[in-house]
């Protein structure tokens, strides 16, 4: 099984799911920072790669600012407090209203009253005020705001210039859930502050009451003006009342009894009118039953007539009797010519005579007495309209009346009520009374509040870090160069081969495992290609293993005979891991051959010590010249076929047959033949060699290599039907956060390193 180290360096392709389970402790973190975008450990990478940034940023605003906080103004501020009191003293009673009178006035009033009070108290007016008592547009050291001490130059402004410098240093500060305001004054002389603040509400005060008097005494001339219109109207209502009562003769008392007397006099005409009405009614009745006695047989008399009459009952009774007599006669067989029966015709008439008079003096005495009911009717009929007629003249006489009193009862009251205000506004102007009081004067201040030295210094320093970790971000965003296997593998899809170590420094380093140093240093002037080599056991040499043990794992059943080294760019360190990959498959027994395809800028001749009259450029016009001496390195097993005499057209001669021929003849006579060749992107002999080999590795510069350029080689590559096996990022600073965890320590442990230099052709650094 293979170590976790190797394990986390192995093709995702080529990990058994044993081997995926145990690296996904150790990468997945990586993967998924790259994934995601800028997370966490994205952000740590980031302040560990940019700390310089980091640091310079705020080393440079910080000092920036405190040198600017030191050279600032020192500013002093005195404050006051002032109290609005909606319910000031009332020496005068509670019923007498004053000018500052708050209570009954709903939250929305007050708090309007509230916030037009602290407008006044920062009035234009409130600080002409204080300028000219102070004399302040005439004081250059206030127009300057200088220090006690301090040399002004002589300066004068208008009173309403040296307001307005005034009122820029004033602030205001309701106190929240009360009815108090403080005042607050900046100045750079603190005697002057304290004397600004306290003139200010010194003079805020006073105008209050000079406002509140002002008020008072313009209400109360008003007062006194009405006052006398009203006396005026008071006199002639009075006079009008006067005259009213002589014109008429009479008092407020006579038109009182008259109204009474007419009333009792209509009611006592009513009543005699209303007796006679009945009177009349009952005699008019009377009269027409008595129309209806039949004079043939007046017997049917009313019962009534019979009650109140008794001669008339009697002579009644008599008539009946007589009747009764004759009938009796009659009945007793006597004619009408009997004496008995003319005696009795004879007495029946006297009888009715009678009766028939009384009847008629009784309808007399009637019609007389219904003549008198009605004349007396008539006559109360007159009464009572009369009385009416002197009623309505009376009540008129009264409405008169009463118009004049209650004109003259209204101007009394209106004029009591405005001089008992004059009075009580005479009062009030001369209390002086006011709802606003200094609760707070202000104190000579001892210690300035700007500029804040402490907190603006901790303050810069802060924002100098933001600012330079924003730096950082913004630096580690823009960088589109590809740094780690993430970026390798999430980013650009490749499988990732594995990494060689920056060469750098030539500290020999202890071996924890063994105690002693591992190996000898390599000379100081070996060049870096051959340092798996020259220091087998060196971190470089082990990272080539590693890579070597990759590419194997990649097709374990059909190995890559012939491998491709090529980058994207120029720089990338291309030649030196062609060389250190090719030692490495060397070292593992294998016959290798590393071919310098580079027919343009070629450098395995000088590396290897060879000459450039012969290589591949002459050996592709006799292949016999390949012989052993001209292959023979100094590492065990590994044979260098130089480039040659540089041709003019090297694209042509890659893709010739005979080039074909020629690799296919290496290719068997070694185990493995790594080509290497030039940059991707400048020309196209990558990829025609691309397409005659078994696979190509890309190397990748780590920071440097950007991912646009390392896609555009992977889809040339593609393009032309050659198969990228996978990546290889160079010139790794292991000790970079960047590329932190278990998997690089050994790394960083156990190689010994060399400072790289510059590249010796076309600016192509020495990197491993």
């Amino acid at each position: 099984m293979q170590s976790p180290s190797r394990l986390a360096s192995l093709p995702a392709s080529t990990r058994s799911p044993l081997e995926n389970r145990i690296n996904i402790a150790t990468s997945d973190s990586e993967q998924g920072a790259q994934a995601s975008g800028l997370d966490l450990s994205s952000v740590v990478r980031a302040l560990r790669k940019h700390w310089p940034v980091v640091l310079s940023v705020t080393a440079i605003v910080g000092i920036a600012v405190t040198f600017y906080t030191l050279g600032q103004k020192k500013i002093y501020s005195a404050s006051s407090t002032v109290m609005f009191d909606p319910s000031p003293p009332r020496p005068l009673g509670h019923e007498v209203q004053t000018a500052f009178d708050l209570n009954g006035l709903d939250y929305w009033t007050n708090q309007e009253y509230y916030a037009t009070q602290l407008e006044i108290m920062k009035s234009k007016r409130t600080a002409m005020a204080v300028v000219e008592q102070l004399r302040l547009h005439e004081d250059p050291a206030f127009l300057q705001n200088a220090p006690p001490g301090a040399r002004t130059t002589p300066a004068t402004a208008s009173v309403e210039d040296a307001a307005a410098v005034l009122l820029s240093r004033v602030t205001i500060t309701p106190v929240k859930n009360t009815r108090l305001a403080t005042l607050e004054y900046q100045d750079a002389n603190p005697e002057r502050a304290q004397r600004i603040a306290l003139a200010m509400v010194d003079i805020y005060v006073s105008k209050n009451v000079e406002d509140s008097q002002a008020s008072t005494s313009s209400a109360v001339d008003w007062l006194n003006a009405q006052l006398d219109k009203l006396k005026t109207n008071l006199d002639g209502s009075e006079m009008a009342l006067h005259q009213f009562q002589l014109e008429k003769n009479t008092l407020a008392l006579d038109i009182s009894a008259q109204s009474s007397m007419l009333r009792e006099e209509m009611t006592t005409f009513d009543q005699a009118l209303t007796a006679a009405r009945i009177k009349r009614v009952e005699l008019s009745a009377r009269y027409r039953e008595l129309m209806k006695v039949d004079a043939n047989d007046p017997s049917n008399i009313p019962a009534t007539e019979l009650l109140n009459n008794s001669l008339l009952t009697t002579l009644r009774s008599n008539y009946i009797q007589a009747k009764r007599d004759r009938e009796m006669q009659v009945a007793a067989g006597k004619g009408d010519n009997h004496p008995d029966v003319r005696v009795a015709d004879a007495q029946l008439t006297v009888a009715k005579e009678a009766l028939l008079a009384e009847i008629k003096n009784v309808q007399g005495s009637i019609a007389k007495d219904l003549a008198a009911v009605t004349n007396q009717e008539a006559g109360l009929s007159g009464l009572i309209e009369a009385t009416k007629k002197q009623a309505l003249d009376v009540n008129l006489l009264g409405i008169e009346y009463n118009r004049l009193v209650r004109t003259k009862e209204n101007n009394e009251k209106l004029y009591e009520i405005v001089l008992a205000r004059a009075k009580e506004g005479d009062l009030t102007r001369m209390m002086q009374i006011n709802n606003i009081r200094v609760v707070d004067r202000p104190i000579l201040p001892k210690q300035p509040v700007r500029p804040r030295v402490v907190l603006n210094i901790a303050g810069g320093f802060g924002v100098g870090l933001a600012l330079g970790v924003l730096g950082a971000l913004a630096l580690f965003l823009l960088d589109r160069s590809v740094k780690t296997q993430a970026d390798v593998e999430t980013l650009l899809g490749l499988n990732f081969l594995g990494i060689l170590p920056v060469v750098g420094g030539d500290r020999p380093q202890k071996s924890k495992y063994y105690g002693r140093y591992r190996s000898k240093p390599a000379p100081p002037d070996a060049p870096p290609e051959l340092i798996a080599h020259l220091a087998p056991l060196s971190g470089s040499a082990e990272a080539a293993r590693t890579v070597r043990t990759n590419i194997q794992f990649m097709s374990p059943d059909r190995p890559f005979r012939s491998l491709l080294v090529t980058s994207a760019g120029p720089s990338e360190g291309k030649t030196t891991v062609a060389c250190t990959l090719a030692i490495a498959i060397a070292q593992a027994g294998q016959r290798v051959c590393l071919v310098d395809c580079d027919l343009r800028r070629p450098r395995l001749h000088r590396i290897f010590e060879k000459s450039s009259d012969m290589g591949l450029s002459m050996a592709l016009l006799d292949p016999k010249m390949i012989t052993d001496e001209l292959l023979e390195t100094q590492v065990p097993g590994l044979s260098v076929l130089p480039a040659g005499p540089i041709p003019p057209n090297p694209a042509e001669l890659l893709q010739s047959e005979k080039f074909a021929e020629l690799l296919a003849g290496l290719m068997n006579r070694f185990d493995r033949v790594v080509v290497d060749s030039p940059p991707v992107g400048p020309v196209a002999d990558a990829a025609i060699l691309s397409t005659q080999v078994d696979g190509t590795v890309l190397v990748i510069r780590a920071g440097v290599a950007s991912r646009d350029i390392v896609r555009e080689a992977t889809r040339a590559i593609a393009g032309v039907g050659g198969r990228v096996v996978g990546a290889i990022l160079n010139s790794v600073d292991v000790r970079r956060g960047d590329y932190g965890g278990y998997r690089y320590a050994y790394y960083r442990k156990g190689y010994y390193h060399r400072d790289s230099s510059p590249g010796e052709e076309a600016g192509e650094a020495p990197v491993a």
